[in-house]
């Protein structure tokens, strides 16, 4: 890994390092966390009350996603679900709500302070269908072919390797498998010059892919029915926008 991309890992981790602190100690206020500041475009506003209201507090107040995936992944009694950049678990707990106890769901995030709350709000939750997994969304730790369905918030587009996000992410998956991903996506037309001037690569603006760079990317690592859609503007150019793709049924199993 090159130096500037070792330091734009840092300055992600610490960011949302910070993130995690502000929500674990506001906790200890009189009427519990308040939300992590960002702007009407990213955070828990962006769920619906009813997945609000099911969930712990903290889980709620420390989203920092641009997207509800679990509103789109489809999930299905019985699956299993690993969600990259979990954060404080507000996908991954309502991931475990949907697949039931027959299924499970994993949360993979390398930042300790968000794993430690995290932790703390599956328990809050009573979740116990669910695993969280220190690591980074580009050497995913768990073996090939082993979820059904992978979905994330607005955190690829801080990956300083997507296209080994995009690899990965095959891997785990089965024959089969699915993703259901919200992120930052901008226009074509954009360079990546002008993506910067519309925001920072922290604030999940510069480091997004094109609507072209994305189905690309995943085309190339193997993933099928790529669609693209955007939601919401975040900026000049840019959306918030779902992605799904698939893992085509009856190849080899992946190693």
């Amino acid at each position: 890994m090159s130096e500037q991309s070792t330091e734009l890992r840092e300055t992600v981790r610490q960011r949302y390092a910070a993130a995690a602190v502000q929500v674990t100690e506001g906790g200890a206020a009189c009427c519990g966390p308040g939300p992590v500041e960002v702007d009407e475009h990213f955070g828990s506003g962006l769920y619906t009350a009813d997945d609000r209201e099911v969930l712990p507090a903290e889980a709620v107040a420390a989203s920092l996603g641009c997207g509800n995936p679990t509103a789109v992944a489809e999930l299905r009694a019985g699956e299993r679900v690993l969600d990259l950049g979990s954060g404080g678990g507000i996908d991954v707990l309502l991931s475990a709500r949907r697949v039931g106890p027959t299924g499970k769901a994993y949360g993979l995030d390398m930042t300790e302070e968000m794993l430690a709350l995290a932790l703390a709000n599956a328990a809050r939750a009573g979740a116990t269908n669910v695993e969280f997994l220190k690591g980074t969304i580009e050497a995913i730790p768990l073996p090939a072919n082993t979820v059904d369905v992978v979905i994330s918030n607005c955190v690829i587009n801080l990956s300083v390797d997507k296209p080994a996000v995009f690899a990965e992410t095959f891997r785990v998956l089965r024959p089969g498998g699915r993703i259901g991903v919200s992120d930052v996506v901008a226009d074509d037309v954009l360079t990546p010059g002008q993506r910067a001037e519309r925001g920072d690569y922290v604030g999940c603006i510069a480091g997004a892919l094109s609507f072209t760079e994305y189905r690309e990317g995943l085309q190339a690592a193997g993933f099928t029915d790529v669609e693209i859609t955007p939601t919401h503007p975040v900026a000049d150019g840019m959306h918030s926008a779902v992605v799904r793709a698939a893992k085509p049924t009856g190849l080899p199993p992946t190693r």
